[in-house]
């Protein structure tokens, strides 16, 4: 079974940064894609970005890209989604998620779930 977890979220000028990480345990990321998701309030779950854990290609929605990158530390088993210049339409609950390769955008192709992450941008 693997465990997901994120940390790093917080409240945050606009304008200001965020790295987000997401931990593994029960078992390593090889293999697999890890995506990162968010959802605000009233609002369907909306995809960011993912990267393969083996291949080390990286895919973003292009509502982020630029903005946000999506990075992978092998010696920690852990994947970051460095986030700057942050809008207060980002304020949203982050979740990282684990899928099969080749990746996508949508959530039901992911089958591991964090708990989520609290992000709040203020204007």
């Amino acid at each position: 079974q693997v465990r997901l977890v994120e940390s790093g979220g917080g409240l945050v000028q606009a304008g200001g940064s965020l790295r987000l990480s997401c931990a593994a345990s029960g078992r390593t990321f090889s293999g697999h894609v890890v995506g990162w998701f968010r959802q605000a309030p009233g609002k369907e779950r909306e995809f960011l970005a993912f990267i393969g854990w083996s291949r080390g290609n990286e895919y973003y929605d292009d509502s982020v890209k630029g903005r946000f990158t999506i990075s992978k530390l092998n010696a920690k088993n852990t994947v970051d989604l460095q986030m700057n210049s942050l809008k207060p339409e980002d304020t949203a609950v982050y979740y990282c998620a684990v899928g099969l390769y080749p990746g996508s955008r949508w959530p039901e192709r992911y089958n591991y779930w964090g708990q989520g992450t609290q992000v709040t941008v203020s204007s």
